[in-house]
């Protein structure tokens, strides 16, 4: 049994080339355009300029590993942390996004750190992300419930399960200390208010695609598309997804999220619901680059 253990990386909020992480791929040159010229008669007359069909910018995703530092996470039964093998998911998650040529990623953290969970959200707006995921394999109380879910944002909790899941994510701001000052039920009602329907819609379309991709191949919840108010997923502007990917509690999940292998099936299963959720005609102008 493969044994996870925190990934090291020298930055923290996006990636760039290094022994350990050759993946991230620098933006395609665009060329500029070219101008003729042709004067007639002397008349200064310029033929009109000749513009080149630009690539559009790859879109941005921004993976979020959930916990980091001194924030285990869910401790699994046989004691794996949830920060390690949210980490190590969203690192092959990276891998194959970089690898097909498609996206730019960027991370929240790419190192064992913690980050407050405003400050995630902010990183995905300090990088113009066209995407935030967030990552994580939560814990229950009863440990006989295993399966794969999706969470998008909503100020009503779809289900007591999703409003236990969303206490216990957004209490992760408490191993910050005095220093990180979580925002008030109040004002993360304020916040959650302002996201726009557009965004609204992405995520749930962003959610369902997860959802139609893990259904063949990942253990399920039943009514895997879940919503309730997390903190992360309060972006105005950013369609954005919280992706359980399974439970610590349960001896099975948390076995099958120990292994390379099995997270390399849920990084593929993420990778065919991001290109099926950006092919989508009503996604196109979500792509900012």
């Amino acid at each position: 049994m493969a044994v996870i253990a925190p990934r090291r990386a020298m930055c923290a909020t996006t990636h760039h080339p290094a022994a350990h992480n050759p993946v991230f791929h620098a933006p395609s040159h665009v060329p500029g355009h070219t101008a003729a010229s042709n004067v007639a008669g002397g008349g200064g007359l310029h033929r009109p300029a000749i513009v080149g069909r630009a690539q559009p910018p790859r879109p941005l995703i921004m993976l979020d590993p959930g916990h980091g530092g001194k924030d285990p996470g869910a401790i699994g039964v046989s004691g794996t942390y949830e920060k390690h093998v949210a980490e190590a998911a969203a690192a092959e998650l990276e891998r194959q996004l970089v690898s097909s040529g498609r996206y730019r990623v960027a991370m929240t953290r790419a190192d064992d750190r913690f980050i407050p969970l405003e400050g995630r959200v902010d990183l995905a707006h300090a990088h113009k992300a066209s995407l935030f995921i967030s990552m994580h394999a939560d814990a229950l109380h009863d440990r006989l419930v295993r399966g794969a879910s999706v969470y998008t944002l909503s100020s009503h909790a779809s289900d007591a399960q999703a409003a236990a899941i969303a206490r216990s994510e957004n209490s992760a701001d408490r191993f910050g200390g005095p220093q990180v000052h979580a925002t008030s039920p109040e004002v993360q009602e304020i916040l959650a208010s302002l996201v726009t329907e557009e965004t609204r819609h992405g995520a749930a379309h962003m959610a369902s695609s997860i959802v139609s991709s893990f259904r063949p191949r990942i253990s399920l919840l039943t009514h895997p598309a879940r919503h309730a108010s997390f903190v992360v997923l309060k972006s105005a502007d950013i369609p954005s997804v919280l992706v359980e990917m399974g439970f610590m509690s349960n001896h099975l999940d948390e076995a099958a999220l120990r292994q390379s292998a099995h997270r390399m099936v849920v990084a593929g299963a993420m990778v065919q619901a991001i290109d099926r959720y950006f092919a989508s005609a009503s996604m196109v102008t979500r792509v900012t680059g």
